[in-house]
């Protein structure tokens, strides 16, 4: 967030931006901002702010950004193919090397010129693409025996889109994006909070 909103300043052509101004763009308060910033080193000058080049380079160092990052995505499916033509995939370093499937259906079609193959051909694929980053996509049902292959692979960062909890070996990462769980955020939200809800018509 923080790294989106100092590109856009340098976009802008903004030099310096001052604690307040960034923390209220991102949604957090300044003290909280200082603090995460802090863990890059010593950035901000009093009564001055933070020089948005300087700070955007050593944020671009702290997630290796234009280092070449090929992903695999597991599942070729609604979610795998718009995935794959998203250009969050395609920029920041991000390259879909390669796209796996079970469904004859699916294996050998390509998807934005990358083509699918076969989930057993994954540690042949890692290992010529030297991929280092995995995304699931696939049904719950399948979501754990994928990604027990891509750790076998020498996948250690996973994403999973699986609507299921997944235990992973000790040595890999994975990030779980639940889209009904945060659906279900907004709706409870929008039934005890905002205007017309539950709870606005109960203080009414």
């Amino acid at each position: 967030m923080y790294r989106r909103l100092l590109a856009t300043a340098a976009i802008r052509g903004v030099s310096t931006v001052s604690s307040a101004e960034l923390a209220e763009s991102a949604g957090v308060n300044a003290a909280t901002l200082r603090r995460d910033l802090s863990h890059l080193g010593s950035f901000g000058t009093p009564g001055t702010g933070y020089e948005v080049a300087r700070l955007l380079a050593r944020i671009d160092d702290a997630l290796a950004v234009g280092r070449d990052w090929p992903i695999v995505i597991a599942g070729a499916g609604n979610l795998g193919r718009a995935l794959a033509r998203s250009r969050g995939f395609t920029t920041g370093g991000f390259r879909v090397a390669a796209l796996v499937d079970v469904d004859p259906a699916q294996v050998g079609s390509i998807v934005n010129g990358t083509r699918v193959s076969h989930v057993d051909e994954l540690a042949a694929l890692v290992e010529r693409e030297s991929i280092t980053l995995g995304v699931v996509a696939t049904p719950a049902s399948a979501a754990g025996d994928v990604v027990e292959r891509l750790a076998r692979c020498g996948v250690r960062s996973i994403l999973t889109f699986a609507p299921t909890v997944v235990t992973p070996p000790d040595d890999v990462l994975v990030h779980h994006v639940d889209l009904a769980a945060e659906l279900q955020v907004l709706t409870y939200y929008s039934a005890h909070h905002a205007p017309g809800g539950r709870e606005s018509k109960a203080s009414a």
